[in-house]
């Protein structure tokens, strides 16, 4: 005699598609929305400070760029993180992460400068994942660029 095997109904897959959404969406990391940010008053005046950051900056691998002539901004492009010829295919494809870097310098009077600096860090895990924030690693956190600054400087 053959038991006849059961079958499994349309709210069954339905039950089993959910379960295995929400078990994908729990196993994903945490991200951080808020960028990395460092802020110091340097007894320095700001066109030293510019060129100390511009110098740290490209040391590290980004490129500089500013607003206007003078103005208080200094954004930068993502950092080459592996200079190869299959780093297009790594960042872009694959996903590591990249990191950017946006710098605002504000006179304190004829010899001091706020320094505020702004590090913003994706990352992503796959070809068809999307870039999504995440802490800044400690080599490109914003504390360590504002070190770098305070170095070149002098004032370490």
């Amino acid at each position: 005699m053959v038991t006849p095997r059961p079958s499994v109904g349309m709210s069954h897959w339905c039950s089993i598609i959910v379960l295995c959404a929400v078990a994908a969406g729990c196993s994903s990391l945490s991200t951080q929305k808020d960028a990395d940010q460092a802020q110091a008053l340097l007894p320095i005046p700001e066109i030293k400070v510019r060129a100390a950051v511009i110098q740290v900056l490209q040391e590290e691998g980004y490129l500089v760029s500013q607003g206007e002539e003078g103005g208080p901004a200094l954004t930068t492009g993502y950092r080459q993180e592996i200079d190869s010829p299959s780093d297009w295919m790594l960042r872009r494809r694959f996903g590591t992460g990249r990191s950017r870097v946006d710098v605002t310098l504000a006179p304190e009077g004829e010899a001091a400068t706020r320094l505020t600096i702004q590090v913003i860090y994706e990352g992503k895990d796959g070809l068809l994942e999307s870039w999504k924030p995440y802490p800044a690693p400690l080599a490109q956190s914003a504390e360590n660029q504002l070190r770098l600054v305070k170095n070149a400087l002098g004032l370490l």
